[in-house]
């Protein structure tokens, strides 16, 4: 049985959706289907993208009537996901630019063959970014979020990636997490990670590198610098950074 991914949709701009284009015969080969949601303004700023979307029986779509928060739009994604799948389903939750980049870049033929090597007895696995893969993000992008791993360690004694990119896991053990997290915010990706962390498992993976310099065609070097002399940057990695330190502290209160 292919695993099957899943990823949230939020592209007004229209980028993603010409990534996702491109790396579609691509996905057909890897994953049995693919589950995307896609947001109101989205569907509303790039109607011809979306109406493809939704002629293609690959993907199985859910396409969001009301503005939502990202929170909100990952748990009806992720619901709906588990809802749709068998039981033992293997799910694969990430996102659109990452597996673009990793399609579509050197690291293609490693992403397939760690894709594909998923087994049942490996979920619930998280494939971390490595150090390689970190080395090519920005450096306030590395800090404040390695907060969040530091201090997980201490309480719990694992190194756990909670701002994860991609989560593999079996469609119940999904349904069965999604009734507790309380946060609507990005936050609640680090709930899933509290909820699963007696059972996580994870892997290194140099796939995870960077992609932002690719997916908007930017010089990388030039875009690390501006990213990390940004105080706009440092406030929006806050602005999940600490709702993730607060959830750790109630763990353990």
């Amino acid at each position: 049985m292919l695993p099957i991914i899943v990823m949230p949709l939020h592209d007004p701009n229209g980028i993603m959706f010409n990534h996702l284009k491109s790396i579609t015969p691509k996905l057909k080969d890897i994953f049995g289907q693919a589950i995307v949601s896609i947001t109101k303004e989205t569907t509303q700023k790039q109607y011809q993208y979306a109406s493809w979307l939704e002629t293609q029986k690959f993907f199985r779509i859910l396409s969001h009537k009301v503005d939502l928060t990202i929170g909100e739009d990952f748990l009806m994604l992720y619901a709906f996901a588990a809802a749709c799948c068998q039981h033992d389903q293997i799910l694969h939750l990430c996102f659109i630019d990452r597996v673009a980049f990793a399609l579509q870049s050197n690291y293609s033929k490693v992403f397939i063959e760690d894709v594909q090597g998923v087994r049942q007895e490996d979920t619930p696995l998280i494939f971390r970014r490595s150090e390689k893969a970190w080395r090519s993000h920005p450096r306030n992008y590395f800090a404040l979020e390695q907060m969040v791993t530091q201090v997980g360690k201490f309480l719990f004694g694992k190194e756990l990636d909670f701002g994860w990119c991609h989560l593999a896991l079996q469609a119940h053990r999904l349904k069965t997490i999604l009734p507790f997290i309380q946060n609507r915010d990005l936050s609640m990706v680090a709930e899933m990670v509290l909820l699963l962390r007696d059972e996580i498992r994870s892997k290194d993976v140099d796939w995870l590198g960077w992609e932002d310099p690719y997916i908007y065609a930017r010089n990388p070097t030039e875009l690390k610098t501006e990213r990390e002399q940004s105080k706009e940057e440092v406030r929006k990695r806050l602005s999940y950074v600490i709702p993730m330190l607060k959830l750790l502290y109630k763990a353990v209160c």
